[in-house]
């Protein structure tokens, strides 16, 4: 089952897990435990490290990652990977329609890694005073 809220994280070929904790604190991901980080780098030694900390990893497709509006637009980002943030990216895709960010992308101070934290807002409860008898 997916969770309402994921960290969304992207990552250079140089980052450490370091990087990638340390953009997740910034962004206020405390104690979320589901990140989404594109497929592509899903075997890099930083994510295999996240998952031996005790994090679930959900791989967004190329294809799911450029499908997403997101609130910040790098240029660099949206040449290599086809968005404006890939964090962003992951984790709206992720959670998939109704998801929204709770804030832009944060960087890490090394600004090898960002991560954002999306949400999806429960269903609204039925409302069954419409067509109910008095």
């Amino acid at each position: 089952m997916m969770p309402s809220r994921i960290a969304g994280i992207g990552f250079r070929e140089t980052a450490q897990v370091e990087s990638i904790l340390d953009a997740l604190e910034r962004a206020g991901a405390g104690d979320l435990r589901h990140i989404a980080l594109p497929a592509v780098k899903a075997r890099h030694h930083a994510a295999m490290q996240l998952s031996r900390l005790g994090y679930q990893l959900h791989p967004v497709s190329a294809a799911a990652l450029a499908a997403p509006a997101t609130l910040t637009d790098s240029a660099a980002s949206r040449a290599a990977h086809g968005t404006g943030s890939v964090s962003e990216a992951c984790a709206l895709a992720a959670l998939g329609p109704g998801a929204s960010l709770a804030a832009p992308r944060e960087i890490s101070a090394d600004g090898r890694a960002t991560a954002a934290i999306a949400q999806k807002d429960p269903s609204p409860p039925e409302d069954l005073s419409q067509g109910a008898a008095p």
